[in-house]
């Protein structure tokens, strides 16, 4: 099985939604990651396995939050289009917060990711 650079970073899944998000990133040769709240002040770039981002010693404890999250490492336009057509495919609801690694964003640890995230979902939502 061919594997990439590509990392799926996943916050708050439930069980059964995860085995079905997992089952779609193997088949596709992507490795996967859970989040949990505790590593909510790494930086993204830590978190997705960049080179040069060195892991906080500190946990996060506070109240975080329960939305869930993916975020793409390493992904083009033409794989993140064959992973959301292999989550509809495989029956898997939309996750509403969705990002991309970017220069701007790996800097970011999780919670300032949401943030921002959020707002951008609740501004199109209108």
């Amino acid at each position: 099985m061919k594997t990439t650079n590509e990392v799926v970073l996943l916050y708050n899944i439930n069980p059964e939604k995860l085995n079905k998000i997992r089952f779609v990133l193997v088949r596709m040769g992507v490795r996967n990651k859970i989040i949990t709240k505790d590593m909510y002040l790494q930086t993204i770039g830590s978190l997705a396995g960049i080179k040069g981002f060195e892991k906080n010693q500190e946990d996060y404890t506070g109240e975080g939050f329960t939305d869930e999250m993916l975020v793409m490492r390493g992904f083009t336009s033409k794989r993140i289009d064959e992973l959301l057509r292999l989550f509809r495919n495989n029956n898997i609801e939309k996750i509403p917060l969705k990002a991309i690694l970017t220069e701007h964003n790996i800097q970011w640890n999780s919670l300032e990711l949401y943030k921002e995230l959020k707002e951008e979902h609740e501004a199109m939502k209108g």
